[in-house]
């Protein structure tokens, strides 16, 4: 299978790239809006084509699927016209700034039968994954309460639109989205009401949220608390889920690294639990790749992409808002 890059951004280059070819496919061409980033990025990465006009790299009947990692702002755009040429369509998150957006993406996927998925990689860690699995098979009883903490220090090469640009979402769209992610995918259960506070200055001079903490209220009654920033400096990251027979400690998981550490502790005492790492993007773009063979569904689909955009911009609100907001969720957003 054929990829078109769409963005010549940081995790194409570090993680995506490896990861297609890793699965045995090829990554043909790369668009920037940027013509000379897009030319100096294909020849350092090994790519035979490089354009700055999508709809003119489209053309190309050798692409199959097409890898998405711009601006949060050109999302929806671009992925819409990747799926009108029937093209699979790998976006990363969040897939779109507005929900109606979102829903047109999910809408034409149906329509031109491709595969649309989001990049939520944290569902493939192996730490996260054994946490779930724990979960499922009871082993520290009902979830009580949950401490997510997802800060890390924003490098200077990503201290661009992240933090310039308040239509982008700072921190709440880049990383508090992947934490609702991942607990939804933890819990299998979905959050009905959010409240929750920013902080800005450090590094952005527009007001953009740099630092947010708060909490969401699930369905079958655990409370999360979540802290995430992009200005905490030598901070590791963790998640700490109380049940009612135990609770599991996990630390360093919350990265696109194949490392983080588990433990249980119950009536028995503490114990490490044994994991297997494997590369996060490797399973996500095999599981996608799987996908379009009809052998399985991507890791987090675009309906996961829908619900978690929902929840972040909820989050928005309660910020803007001063306000707990309940979610409810339409019998149209199924599918």
């Amino acid at each position: 299978m054929n990829w078109l890059l769409v963005g010549a951004s940081n995790v194409a280059q570090e993680w995506i790239i490896s990861a297609i070819r890793a699965v045995g496919d090829e990554v043909t061409g790369i668009v920037s809006n940027d013509l000379v980033r897009a030319q100096d990025f294909a020849c350092k990465q090994n790519i035979q084509k490089f354009s700055h006009d999508l709809k003119y790299a489209l053309y190309d009947n050798e692409v199959d699927a097409v890898y998405i990692s711009s601006a949060n702002s050109l999302h929806a755009e671009q992925a819409m016209i990747a799926l009108k040429a029937k093209k699979h369509v790998m976006c990363e998150k969040p897939m779109a700034l507005s929900i109606s957006d979102a829903q047109q993406m999910i809408e034409q996927a149906k329509i031109h039968q491709v595969v649309l998925a989001v990049n939520y990689h944290l569902r493939n860690s192996a730490v996260i994954q054994k946490i779930r699995e724990l979960i499922a098979n009871n082993c520290i009883g009902e979830v009580q309460n949950i401490r997510f903490c997802h800060a890390v220090s924003l490098p200077k090469n990503l201290q661009s639109w992240r933090i310039h640009t308040p239509s982008e979402g700072g921190v709440i769209l880049d990383i508090t989205v992947h934490d609702i992610d991942t607990l939804r995918f933890l819990l299998n259960d979905e959050p009905i009401s959010v409240s929750a506070m920013a902080q800005t200055g450090v590094l952005s001079p527009n007001n953009v949220p740099e630092t947010v903490m708060g909490t969401i209220e699930f369905a079958k009654g655990a409370l999360v608390s979540f802290y995430d920033s992009f200005t905490a400096q030598y901070f590791q990251t963790s998640i700490d889920i109380i049940g009612t027979k135990g609770n599991l400690q996990a630390s360093n998981t919350l990265t696109q690294h194949a490392i983080g550490e588990l433990h249980l502790n119950n009536d028995k005492g503490c114990q490490r639990i044994p994991i297997e790492h494997h590369n996060l993007y490797v399973s996500s773009f095999q599981q996608f790749k799987n996908a379009i063979q009809n052998r399985g569904r991507p890791a987090a689909t675009a309906y996961d992409g829908l619900r978690s955009l929902e929840i972040a911009l909820a989050i928005q609100q309660a910020i803007e808002n001063k306000k707990h907001i309940s979610l409810t969720f339409g019998e149209s957003l199924c599918f």
